[in-house]
């Protein structure tokens, strides 16, 4: 079908320019700011598209389309996770680096930033002076700080004086009158950095005094029909709905999905449902682990609870009892909105718009039953004292004996589980013929 081609679709690495897909008002908002001298913090979950979309905003093409020329600016992209182990100075250290790299034509620049480095005086009043430097040259310097949330967590060689005293020199930074005409300062982080600083300090000015927020969703419609293009055929509403239940508009599933799809096509082979899932598991099984690795425990503990629910009604016979599901979840519904706007479940109306919840992918439906396999008596033990932070002891008690049932029934389990290869095949189907 696609004899010679080149897969369009990437998987384990940000997605270049050319191929960037939506995210139009978001990008919008990014040049709004970089205007205008302000300054963006974006926030989304897991390979959401944080790190492409700052990629995206390196292109000179995009600057164009945007009204704005990159001449005048000197971009710099990094991310806090290149900072080993982080402290100022090494974040410091770091940006005066890469700036170094991007002043080819300006070999004084260059030495003042060499001399810096070699006496280790890289600092944030460092970085000021330089911006005086630029101004002067009728430059401006826009940086893209990727993992920012790196910034706000301490460590042996950051501790919490040493993170106050760092984000304020940054605050300082964004809002100085002198500097901010030619600076923009874009940064993304896993949650609103409001949400990850934990220890609150009454002196610091609020994020949002200096940052414009915008949250990195899921993919909509529109943006799925986007990216599905390379495979030229019409979108229709039930495929959509199909790969809505596997992929769920999430970038980096969409890319894996889309990816070993394309892959099978190339080599004109009909793919085999059971063997396509199973390819799905492996190339997912990281991704799942690594959400499931950010969620705290009681995060953890509502999906096991979502999931353990969703298998009860497929199951041939009720075989367990969870008693007030819906009375549980509306008593967190703090947390599930956390899991929502990471990506990890979504959010669907019932009749009286009361919501109810979905995992985004099936496949963590899945992949979540087969944790719960994994549990041994200490580690039930643990989690049934965690779940009276979200139940009565009755509850919790309904629900430790459904972790029970499940690990002693796994070929019943097995069998409700294979819900997902009707998906799949009608998902084939589409490609294929």
């Amino acid at each position: 079908m696609y004899p010679n081609s080149q897969n369009p679709f990437v998987v384990g690495t940000p997605v270049v320019p050319e191929r960037f897909v939506g995210r139009k008002s978001l990008i919008a908002a990014a040049f709004d700011q970089i205007n205008n001298r302000s300054h963006l913090a974006v926030w989304g979950g897991l390979e959401i598209g944080k790190t492409s979309f700052l990629v995206k905003l390196t292109s000179p093409d995009t600057w164009k389309q945007y009204g704005l020329d990159s001449s005048i600016a000197v971009i710099v992209r990094f991310s806090c996770k290149e900072v080993k182990p982080f402290t100022p100075f090494g974040f410091c250290k770091k940006l005066l680096s890469l700036l170094k790299d991007h002043l080819d034509t300006e070999p004084e620049l260059q030495a003042n930033i060499n001399t810096v480095l070699a006496e280790s005086r890289a600092s944030i009043d460092s970085l000021r002076q330089l911006l005086v430097e630029l101004a002067q040259r009728g430059k401006l310097l826009v940086l893209l700080i990727d993992d920012y949330d790196v910034a706000l967590v301490q460590s042996q060689e950051y501790s919490e004086e040493n993170m106050h005293q760092f984000l304020s020199e940054c605050r300082r930074l964004a809002v100085d009158t002198q500097s901010k005409r030619n600076i923009s300062i874009i940064v993304t982080s896993k949650k609103r950095l409001n949400d990850l600083e934990l220890s609150f300090n009454p002196n610091a000015s609020p994020w949002y005094n200096h940052y414009l927020f915008r949250q990195i969703k899921l993919f909509d419609n529109t943006e799925i029909d986007q990216f599905l293009q390379p495979f030229n055929k019409p979108i229709t509403a039930d495929l959509r709905q199909a790969i809505g239940e596997i992929a769920g508009g999430h970038p980096s599933l969409l890319q894996i999905v889309s990816f070993l799809l394309y892959e099978e096509l190339r080599n004109n082979t009909s793919p085999h449902v059971e063997e396509f899932v199973r390819k799905l598991e492996n190339s997912t099984q990281d991704f799942f682990d690594n959400t499931w690795q950010r969620c705290d425990s009681k995060d953890q503990n509502l999906l096991m609870l979502m999931a353990l629910a969703k298998l009860r009604a497929r199951l041939e016979r009720r075989r367990y009892d969870l008693k007030d599901v819906d009375l549980i979840f509306t008593q967190s519904e703090r947390n599930l909105t956390n899991l929502e706007e990471q990506g990890v479940i979504k959010r669907t109306a019932n009749n009286g718009n009361i919501s109810s919840y979905l995992f985004t992918s099936s496949l963590m439906e899945k992949w979540v039953i087969q944790e719960i396999w994994n549990f041994d008596d200490d580690l039930l033990t643990k989690r049934q004292k965690e779940f009276l932070n979200l139940m009565s002891h009755q509850q919790a008690e309904n629900m430790k004996n459904a972790i029970v049932w499940v690990g002693k029934h796994k070929n019943d389990v097995i069998s409700s589980l294979k819900f997902i290869y009707p998906i799949v095949e009608k998902i084939i189907k589409f490609f294929v013929v």
